[in-house]
């Protein structure tokens, strides 16, 4: 019981600060939500890419093994995949951005920065 009312709390103590600001307009809960996803998508392409380089090096350096062969392609394609999917978030992102905050938050999101 003390597990699951911890695993409750801890998510609600990393939103505390959106709670204690007291947002009420969806503009600002939209501008905060895409300044935090600004924050994690260079994070995220960046596990995604270390994965593919991972199962690049993994596919190149145990060619003699056809089970490690194997495993770095699947690595390479679950790489590319998710490298896909984040850029496809990062786009819908820029659309909400410009449909709800009007080009107040600039022109789009745009490339994240590394």
């Amino acid at each position: 019981m003390k597990e699951k009312l911890i695993g409750l709390a801890v998510p609600l103590l990393a939103l505390s600060p959106l709670l204690a600001r007291a947002e009420t307009d969806l503009k600002s809960i939209i501008g905060t939500g895409i300044s935090i996803l600004e924050s994690l998508i260079p994070l995220l392409i960046g596990l995604a890419l270390v994965y593919f380089i991972w199962g690049i090096v993994e596919f190149i350096g145990k060619s003699g093994d056809e089970t490690a062969r194997t495993e770095g392609k699947q690595k390479m394609i679950w790489g590319i995949i998710a490298l896909f999917v984040i850029v496809a978030v990062w786009g819908l992102v820029g659309v909400i951005a410009q449909s709800f905050l009007d080009g107040d938050y600039g022109s789009s999101p745009g490339a994240p920065n590394f």
